[in-house]
Order: structure tokens, then C-alpha cells, then sequence
């Protein structure tokens, strides 16, 4: 090769590189400034002018184990035990009012008022006003609708069951071992659609979702809980009546529950929102939960976060959607990446799971 040649081949590699370098230097500059921004933005959070925007903060992040670490990196373990102890889940002690719930199958030809012919004069348990004019109808025939929910900061769905005897819980096939995904669990039962349910063992977000946490009872069959531990807890019994609260695996099973499983807190209980002592204390997150009317009807609820214009809802966003839809009793389940719908075989809401939807060892599925 002429020596010209070589000097103009020498030239071109050299000019090459330089633009790859200078390529790099702006991937990592513009790396670098995003990753500033970011820890700014997290300082600004956790030590800025507004105690109401830090707890939030801190109490969001702790609610998942991808990001839970950046609740401390500007605060102290002290300080941060202090915020999460405003947020401590007690339960609730009271009980179900099962009286307060009137089950209206569809199958039911007429709705009888008074079947043991009580004394008109004895004091009723007083029933909760059902709002009718939230009530969709059910358009297609198939008893159940689904309608969409809004509020400051977030958006989600709700599937309205009408007979509240079709939902039950489902489990993967490998329970205790590896789980499935809500898509693939409702396939296995041919279910027509369902939320995620109860939560699971996930160390680390490492998890195989498999293994539940607290109770669970499916069919009838206490499959896990340990004895004499009390657990928050909601399912249904064998009338399709939606128990919530705080209770033991034995006291569930002297409930009569059918289909159940435990995470919380409670939402509301007999009509009444149980936000005591901060029960209800949280950050924002995506979320799902379950609720009845007092005519029975269902109530499965998913609200989408971590977005960009729909960050997620707090518990008390929650408590208050489900009581804008006559919920007498309602719990929150499992939520932030878990958090899923599925209706005829298609994904109803917006999964926050980068990886897609989690496999997860319960949920609440549809017939």
C-alpha cells in the first residue's frame, strides 16, 4: 500500500476513534447528570422543607423491595423507624356483621324480605344505603361489569361481580414452590378473569411466589396459617358473604370461610372505614383490593401507579373509592408490581412490574 494511502487509513481510525470517545464521553456525562438529578430529586424528598412530601416519600419507597433503599440514603435508621412506625399495621378486632350483607343471585327470582318473619317491632340491624346510580348494569349477560376509577394521582378499575358465590380463590399448581402468573392462573381454572390476591414469602424480591404469607383457604381446605397467629384477613363463606379483619386459622375456619387469604390492613368494616391510629397510613403505590356491597355484589378493585401522571393511591384513597361504591366491607390485598386484573383472557390495567406480570400463589378468580 503507498505510503499515502497508509497515512490516510491512519487518519481515518484516528478520526474514528475520536468520535467514539467523544460518544462515550457524552453517554457518561449525560449518565452521570441523570444519576445527580436523580439523587437530588431523592434529597429533595427526604430532607426538603415538607415533612408531608418525606413521609410520603419514605413510606412509598418501603412499601417495595425493588427501591425500599432509598428511604435511607439520606436518613437515618432512626429517623426512617420513626416514619414507618406512623404506617404500623394493627388490624382490626372488630368483626364482620354478616346481618349487614343480603345476597341477590341473579338466579334469585325474588328478593324475599322477610324469611323467618321477624317482629316488625324488633329493633333491625341497620343496613347501609346502597347507591344504585353506581351500579352498572350488566350489558352483556355474563354477571359482571367493569368500569373505570379516577382520583387525584390515579386511575384503575373496577370489576363489579353480581354474584358474589362465583369468586373464589385460585392457587398454582406447583403451591408452595414456584408461582404463576394471574394470566396463566386463570387459564387453569378457565376462570373468567380475576385480580391477584393474598401476599407471599419474597425475600429481597426474590421470590418464586409460591409460598403465601399467612392464611390461605381454598375449597373449603386450610392449606396454610399458623395455629393461634392472627393474621389480617378477608374471604369469603360458603353464602358468598365477605369476611374482613383480623383473626386466627381456626377462627376463619369457625367462620366458614370458603375461599380466604391474608395481607391487609382493613379497609372497611361494616360500613365503617377503620382508619384508627393510623391504620390506613401509607405511601402511594399501585394497589389492589376486594369489597362487597350489602346487596352482595362484588367489588375487585386495581389502581395503576409508578407512571409518570398516575403515581398510585394511598389505603385511604382506596377506603374511600370503595365506599363511593357502597362497599360494607373491603380490604386491601397484595399491590405494587403484583397488582393485576384480567378479564377474557385480556390484562385490564397497566402491570408496574418491569419484567411483566409476577407469578404470584393466590388470587381471586372469577367462574
Amino acid at each position: 500500500m503507498p505510503m499515502e494511502e497508509k497515512r490516510e487509513s491512519r487518519s481515518a481510525l484516528r478520526g474514528a476513534g475520536g468520535v467514539m470517545v467523544k460518544i462515550l464521553a457524552v453517554i457518561l456525562t449525560t449518565v452521570l447528570l441523570i444519576t445527580a438529578g436523580l439523587c437530588g430529586v431523592v434529597w429533595i424528598l427526604s430532607r426538603g422543607p415538607s415533612p408531608t412530601a418525606q413521609k410520603l416519600f419514605v413510606l412509598s419507597v418501603r412499601e417495595t423491595s425493588a427501591v425500599g433503599f432509598l428511604a435511607d440514603m439520606f436518613l437515618s435508621e432512626e429517623e426512617v423507624a420513626a416514619i414507618a412506625a406512623e404506617a404500623e399495621d394493627t388490624g382490626s378486632d372488630e368483626q364482620t356483621d354478616t346481618s349487614m350483607i343480603q345476597v341477590n343471585k341473579p338466579s334469585d327470582s325474588e328478593t324475599v324480605e322477610n324469611p323467618e318473619n321477624p317482629d316488625p317491632e324488633e329493633e333491625q340491624p341497620e343496613q347501609p344505603e346502597i347507591p344504585t346510580s353506581d351500579l352498572p348494569e350488566d350489558t352483556d349477560g355474563d354477571g359482571i361489569e367493569i368500569v373505570d376509577v379516577s382520583g387525584k394521582g390515579f386511575r384503575g378499575k373496577m370489576m363489579f361481580v353480581f354474584d358474589p358465590t362465583r369468586v373464589f380463590v385460585g392457587t398454582p399448581p406447583t403451591l408452595g414452590g414456584v408461582g404463576q402468573t394471574l394470566m396463566d392462573m386463570v387459564e387453569t381454572y378457565e376462570a373468567v378473569g380475576g385480580i391477584n390476591g393474598g401476599g407471599f414469602y419474597d425475600p429481597n424480591g426474590t421470590g418464586s411466589g409460591g409460598i403465601p404469607d399467612g392464611i390461605l383457604i381454598s375449597n373449603g381446605e386450610l392449606l396454610y396459617g399458623s395455629a393461634g397467629v392472627s393474621y389480617s384477613t378477608v374471604g369469603f363463606d360458603a353464602e358468598g358473604v365477605l369476611h374482613v379483619g383480623n383473626m386466627t386459622p381456626q377462627q376463619a375456619v369457625d367462620a366458614g370461610l370458603q375461599h380466604a387469604v391474608s395481607f391487609g390492613p382493613a379497609l372497611i368494616i361494616n360500613g365503617v372505614i377503620q382508619d384508627e391510629g393510623g391504620a390506613l397510613v401509607s405511601g402511594v403505590n399501585p394497589r389492589t383490593a376486594i369489597g362487597q356491597r350489602a346487596d352482595g355484589v362484588a367489588l375487585l378493585l386495581v389502581i395503576d401507579g409508578r407512571q409518570i401522571g398516575c403515581l398510585g393511591a394511598t389505603y385511604e384513597d382506596l377506603a374511600q373509592v370503595m365506599l363511593e361504591f357502597g362497599a360494607v366491607n373491603a380490604s386491601n390485598l397484595d399491590g405494587g408490581s403484583s397488582t393485576l386484573m384480567v378479564y377474557e383472557g385480556e390484562i385490564q390495567n397497566v402491570c408496574a412490574s418491569v419484567s411483566g406480570p409476577r407469578p404470584i400463589p393466590t388470587a381471586f378468580l372469577v367462574k
